[in-house]
């Protein structure tokens, strides 16, 4: 016998009109300005020629390269994904709806801090998914996962529940990229596949609680979302100054735990050292608001206000709550002693 009031049923149905597929086109003459010669295919005289599948190839000649998910925040068009789905700027990306229609879409914002990019399409009267509020997630609620599996198999929907919040992990969009921290993160057990990047996690309600981003290669049933709550932030600076805008630090740094403290030797057991990162990386940025706050490298930041920082709580992390023009209290700990430095946050360009 069906069971028609199942509330995973029932959150599909309501979410899925707004869940869209994103796909990524390039023209054939920049795929083949980018591919090496030595890595195309010989023709019979001896000359490298780029051969696409015709199925991959539109009636414009556009070459479809990938795909993601996003999904409608505004019934004028307005759509979230991840920034990592939209990192080529010599792509094009046309958006499908759940209806078949497909529009050209226009890039509003890129976040690359939080992997969230905001896009616009010519449309109206749109449905949308409600946002949640990820703080108030816990521990073993149920969440649903909708997107593109795999680039192909679209409406795809998969559920589980939060298995972990505020996780860290260092994740690679592609190959040829280098990992980046993301933290904050929320875990969920429910599949996220390749493609599925961009897609809605919801909670029962068919409120958005995240955005899917990033699966564990390897393991099962590890998945994680970057938190909406991010999302409305970025929405908001749309809104008010026409980007996103991110408060600048302007500092490298590594966090201090027993290792590293024991391997440096250093007078401290919790907090930030400042320390360059190679010839073209200083520890503090150069024009910076920490360079004119005077912190200097080998500094150790022992705190943000009253806040401790420690492997749990870094200068991100702090950062996360922060805005453009903030003054902040940075305790250091400099040749043995304790100095404040007062510093004002500036724009991340």
């Amino acid at each position: 016998m069906r069971n028609n009031n199942n509330p995973v049923v029932e959150t599909v149905k309501n979410v899925m009109p707004a869940v869209v597929s994103i796909v990524i086109l390039k023209s054939l003459e920049k795929l083949e300005k980018e591919l090496p010669l030595d890595l195309m295919p010989i023709t019979p005289w001896n000359a490298p020629e780029l051969r696409i599948p015709e199925e991959m190839i539109d009636e414009h000649g556009m070459v479809r390269i990938g795909g993601g998910s996003g999904f409608i925040v505004d019934p004028n068009g307005i759509i979230v994904t991840n920034k990592h789905v939209i990192a080529d700027q010599d792509a094009e990306y046309i958006v499908i709806l759940n209806t078949g229609e497909k529009y050209g879409s226009e890039i509003l914002a890129r976040d690359p801090i939080n992997d969230v990019a905001i896009l616009k399409i010519k449309a109206k009267n749109l449905p949308v998914v409600p946002l949640g509020d990820s703080s108030a997630l816990e521990l073993g609620e149920t969440t649903i996962a909708i997107g593109n599996a795999l680039g192909i198999f679209r409406n795809t929907v998969s559920a589980g529940i939060v298995s972990g919040l505020s996780r860290s992990i260092a994740a690679q969009p592609d190959p040829q990229s280098p990992a980046q921290e993301m933290r904050g993160l929320i875990q969920t057990d429910a599949a996220i596949n390749a493609g599925n990047s961009g897609g809605p996690l919801v909670n029962i309600g068919g409120e958005a609680v995240g955005i899917n981003a990033a699966m564990v290669y390897g393991a099962q049933n590890i998945g994680f979302a970057i938190p909406i709550n991010t999302v409305r932030r970025d929405l908001e600076d749309l809104k008010k100054f026409g980007h996103v805008r991110r408060p600048l630090l302007g500092l490298r740094y590594l966090i201090i735990d027993e290792t590293l403290k024991h391997k440096m030797s250093l007078p401290a057991d919790h907090g930030a050292l400042i320390i360059n990162q190679g010839p073209h990386a200083p520890g503090v940025a150069p024009g910076s608001p920490a360079a004119h706050a005077g912190i200097k490298e080998k500094d150790i930041v022992l705190a943000y206000g009253s806040e401790t920082i420690d492997p749990e709580h870094t200068l991100q992390d702090c950062l996360e709550n922060a805005s453009v023009g903030d003054v902040i209290s940075l305790t250091l700990l400099r040749n043995g002693k304790e100095v404040t430095a007062k510093v004002t946050l500036a724009e991340r360009k």
